[in-house]
């Protein structure tokens, strides 16, 4: 995990996060100015960002906003104050409505971004400047710390490539806090197509299986916002098991990028997870990035011991060898 410490000073009322990277400044310097490769790691986890326009300039301006999965939009804009490349940039970021006016009682930020050089690639300093202790407390209750924290914690991907990042490391799980879990694997073929193999019924049914021996007995999927969806399995004649299956509601649809829907073990009393799915392509190949959101620390727990990432990296196996084969 690249971020080092994040913490906050009431006196100078300052948040600061310093962050190392096994890249040259020149590298992270460019993640920070593009805003294709800034909006992968910007929003935390479960609030992806999506930059909508970038004047990277003295006193220009770029607007971006968040989704969660449950469909909140949090929207806001940078104004570039100063630029110093590849060194460094400050910006002030405010909190924006849909058309991108200030949001009356919240808070605007002062930001440096500093980029040096060190002996094992390049450090990042984040220094946020507030107006007044009230608008420090405000941010650090909104969760400023913890979501910088698993934002920065996502640039690695970013910096070194999809390829050179996941490829042959299979099926890899991330425990981010006592609700959620991450969950990546990097497939070698084309978004398009693994967007599909996941939300059509005929697909589904011919890669995810889990362990040999299992069938799908039922595929009913409507992707649409608030649709519903049921999925069943059951064993294949000499193999051990009992048949189960999920259902739950499409909660946002942004094809082909992001899914995010509710699961919820048929015929069970057990609570349902959030699951917000992701597809990025890279280089022909596609990272598929699943965050799991359980009800406590105990579910999560129960729900991994069952074996579920083998199962699915069987599954991925599966994908990648029937479909893209």
């Amino acid at each position: 995990m690249p971020v080092t410490s994040v913490g906050s000073d009431v006196e100078a009322l300052t948040m600061t996060l310093v962050a190392d990277f096994p890249v040259g400044p020149e590298r992270v310097w460019a993640a920070f100015t593009d805003p294709r490769q800034l909006e992968r790691f910007w929003g935390p986890p479960g609030w992806p960002a999506t930059f909508t326009s970038f004047a990277f300039e003295p006193h220009g301006r770029a607007r971006y906003q968040m989704a969660s999965a449950g469909g909140e939009i949090a929207r806001g804009s940078w104004e570039f104050i100063d630029i110093d490349a590849p060194r460094g940039f400050e910006v002030v970021d405010s909190f924006v409505d849909e058309q991108g006016a200030a949001i009356p009682g919240m808070p605007a930020m002062r930001m440096t971004f500093a980029f040096e050089a060190t002996d094992g690639g390049a450090r990042l300093t984040n220094v946020t400047y507030f107006d007044s202790l009230e608008a420090l407390e405000q941010l650090i209750a909104m969760g400023a710390v913890e979501g910088s924290t698993l934002a920065m914690n996502q640039l690695d991907a970013v910096l070194q490539g999809l390829r050179e990042f996941a490829q042959g490391k299979g099926t890899q799980l991330e425990i981010l806090d006592d609700q959620h879990v991450r969950i990546t694997r990097l497939i070698d073929g084309p978004r398009e197509l693994v967007w599909r193999a996941h939300v059509e019924p005929e697909l589904m049914r011919r890669w995810m299986l889990g362990p040999d021996g299992w069938r799908m007995t039922l595929s009913e999927v409507d992707t649409a916002e608030g649709g519903r969806y049921r999925i069943g399995w059951e064993p294949e004649p000499g193999t051990d098991g009992e048949a189960f299956g999920f259902d739950g509601e499409t909660l946002l649809l942004d094809e082909p990028r992001r899914i995010v829907q509710t699961e919820h073990m048929t015929g069970t009393d057990y609570s349902s997870t959030t699951n917000d799915l992701s597809f990025y392509e890279e280089d022909g190949a596609t990272l598929v990035t699943l965050l799991i959101e359980y009800p406590d620390a105990a579910t999560r727990d129960t729900v991994l011991a069952t074996g579920m990432v083998d199962g699915m990296e069987e599954s991925f196996r599966r994908l990648e060898r029937v479909l893209l084969g």
